[in-house]
């Protein structure tokens, strides 16, 4: 499902750095910051070279598991050399072999507003002077707090923690305190962290590197998970059917984007709402990823479907580690303090995800950001798709707002089964193409893509046009 281009961007007046250029917008008359490529693309690919990364990443290796500290930065599904990053300005990044890329994967997500923004490292300077972390309650909580509640249409209270993972861990264990049942629904190819319960049939990297159900996971903590074929609403309604008043909720990814991106048909979403309340379940949006990205309230101001309870992460946080759940108020004073379930985190709250969550929300909600998300983000998609059916290859794909995602198959792609019918393989040349071409994606055909407010017109056009020559001279 692609959203429809309405209109051209609006400039922010964003503050540049030496690195940056003011570029206007004749349509907009203001100005937007962006990053120009340093050297020529031909320049670039004719010295393109990963060798320091390679030296770093063998030492890494014997540091830690797989030479990382999460699992698709390693390459597996697309080989070759993994690359080792020194610092990232607006929609660029710069490797420690000197290599400059425009980025799409935006550290997965949170880099809406574009990298090392200026306003944000500023607010985090002046943050930082009267400390990193207080283990106490600040004045910050309430302002994120507050911005959170007025954008998020499900969300009258929310408790802050430090990931989404930890979010997705509080979310499940107060569902289950409040209705008193134990089973959850989860969909085939949806990520909702790497805690025990949710790693049944899941996304992310899970997917990306092939792996059964994990290891380490006692039978006993995925018993109550059950699973279905996202967009599938008669499995759903079967697994109703035989566990009648023993489901106490469905989590899934609105739109997902950890099996590369999957929107929902029309109606999937108000159909599971609609089930929820007739069977007593929670209705549970895992808006980590989606949340202030596809809309300034998330999937379900986009969609108008408002679920009992959400998480959020990412954008929330501005770039710093990072989660959130909320809800309903009588479900949401069940945590602890306020009620019996209980959980805790030592940095939760802190002062410097707070500040960037505030920084970054505040530009997000000025005129103009999701039209302009959308336009390039169309323009993106459409052009990278254009490419590969002019060089005859078989590819589909979608996007909303600030984020997008394309599958080497002839789709539709519906759920993981039809997302697993991709080239992988293809894919993998494709991505090696793109990085000697100055273009980043994610590291996997299972992963989707994002867009930010730094993106500009030209960056999108040396994408496309990138696309263009690896499409015709890798794949054949």
């Amino acid at each position: 499902m692609a959203a429809t281009i309405t209109g051209v961007g609006v400039g922010l007046g964003l503050s540049c750095s030496s690195k940056l250029t003011n570029r206007f917008s004749s349509s907009a008359g203001s100005s937007r910051c962006s990053v120009k490529m340093s050297v020529s693309v031909e320049e670039q690919r004719k010295n393109f070279t990963l060798k320091k990364s390679e030296e770093a990443f063998n030492v890494a290796k014997e540091l830690m598991p797989g030479g990382v500290n999460s699992p698709v930065r390693a390459f597996k599904s697309v080989g070759g050399q993994p690359i080792v990053f020194d610092s990232v300005k607006g929609s660029h990044m710069w490797d420690i072999d000197g290599n400059e890329y425009i980025d799409y994967v935006g550290s997965w997500g949170p880099a809406i507003i574009g990298h090392a923004d200026d306003q944000v490292l500023a607010a985090l300077g002046e943050t930082m002077k009267k400390g990193t972390s207080f283990g106490a309650p600040c004045l910050l909580e309430n302002v994120l707090a507050e911005m959170v509640i007025s954008a998020v249409p499900s969300i009258e209270m929310v408790r802050f923690v430090n990931s989404g993972t930890e979010a997705c861990m509080g979310v499940l264990r107060l569902a289950r305190a409040f209705t008193g049942r134990e089973r959850i629904i989860k969909f085939e190819g949806c990520y909702h962290g790497h805690a025990d319960p949710f790693l049944v049939k899941a996304g992310s990297g899970v997917a990306t590197l092939g792996l059964p159900d994990s290891p380490g996971v006692p039978k006993g903590a995925t018993y109550e998970t059950l699973t279905a074929p996202f967009n599938d609403v008669s499995a759903l309604e079967n697994l109703f059917e035989n566990n009648k008043g023993e489901i106490a909720a469905i989590i899934l990814e609105p739109v997902v984007g950890n099996s590369g991106f999957i929107a929902p048909k029309p109606d999937f979403l108000n159909a599971i709402r609609r089930i929820t309340k007739e069977n007593g379940a929670l209705l549970i949006f895992d808006e980590v990823m989606t949340g202030f990205r596809l809309a300034y309230g998330g999937a379900q101001e986009y969609f108008g479907v408002t679920p009992d309870l959400t998480t959020l992460g990412k954008i929330i946080g501005g770039g710093l580690p990072v989660g959130a759940y909320g809800g309903r108020r009588d479900i949401m004073e069940m945590v602890a303090p306020a009620g019996p379930m209980y959980q805790a985190g030592t940095l939760s709250g802190n002062p410097l995800a707070m500040t960037a969550g505030i920084h970054t929300l505040k530009r997000l909600k000025e005129p103009g950001t999701y039209e302009y998300l959308n336009k390039i983000t169309g323009e993106l998609t459409q052009g990278i798709i254009d490419a590969g059916k002019k060089a005859g290859h078989a590819i589909c794909g979608g996007y909303i707002s600030g984020m997008f995602g394309f599958f080497f198959t002839e789709g539709p792609v519906y759920n993981f089964e039809d997302a697993k019918k991709s080239e992988t393989t293809k894919f993998a040349r494709f991505y090696r193409g793109m990085l000697e071409e100055g273009v980043y994606f994610a590291p996997s055909q299972f992963e989707a893509g994002f867009t930010s407010l730094a993106h500009s017109s030209d960056d999108i056009q040396h994408t496309i046009t990138a696309a263009e020559k690896v499409k015709m001279r890798f794949l054949f």
